[in-house]
């Protein structure tokens, strides 16, 4: 740039010559910068932002989405395992205490004597819990026979359809050899309305 022409920095004689030129490329150039730090650069900020903006909302719609599968699944279990209560409570359970001791009486008798045992006696004690909708009937039952006996008949009991649960189990020998004493405890259980309606 130090180099002259004729005495007159090349700069200097470039722009005079070529003014024309030289000058509306500046100017252009000048608005370009004022038109980019004053338009462009604070609109591409905006776009940024919005499209931070609409990814937020789209997590934000993801897992709300989740959410609400998630409650409609609790909801859809919910009701499932309501239906299921329900069908348990009309299809298995006993309705009331002599609907309950008539079916494990007989059904615990017709058992014992499938199974070549003794029944001796059988005694039913229904338990009601405070705030409980179903209330526990207790059986205590007396067999004698044999240990195979037993046997079949406890496994009998337990792959029937009917909702008894064993409790307790008490072998005691017999006398002089003979056939052993069986205590059974066992429970079962029926929907009580005022049980669950009335503390007691």
């Amino acid at each position: 740039m130090g180099d002259e022409v004729h005495g007159m920095p090349l700069v200097r004689r470039v722009m005079r010559e070529r003014r024309l030129v030289v000058v509306p490329l500046l100017v252009a150039l000048a608005i370009n910068v004022v038109l980019y730090a004053g338009v462009v650069y604070p609109l591409s900020q905006r776009v940024a932002n919005i499209e931070e903006r609409d990814r937020n909302a789209e997590e934000n719609l993801g897992a709300a989405l989740r959410d609400h599968a998630q409650a409609a699944g609790t909801l859809e279990g919910r009701d499932r395992a309501a239906t299921e209560l329900a069908a348990f409570y009309s299809n298995v359970l006993p309705t009331d205490l002599s609907g309950a001791r008539r079916l494990t009486h007989l059904r615990l008798a017709q058992l014992a004597r499938e199974s070549n045992l003794k029944f001796i006696r059988a005694s039913f004690e229904p338990v009601a819990e405070r705030n409980r909708t179903l209330t526990r009937l207790q059986i205590e039952m007396a067999l004698s026979g044999t240990y195979d006996d037993m046997r079949d008949f406890i496994r009998d009991l337990e792959t029937s359809d009917d909702f008894v649960v064993i409790d307790n189990l008490e072998l005691g020998e017999g006398a002089d050899g003979g056939p052993l004493s069986v205590t059974v405890r066992l429970s079962t259980y029926y929907r009580d309305p005022v049980a669950g309606s009335e503390p007691r």
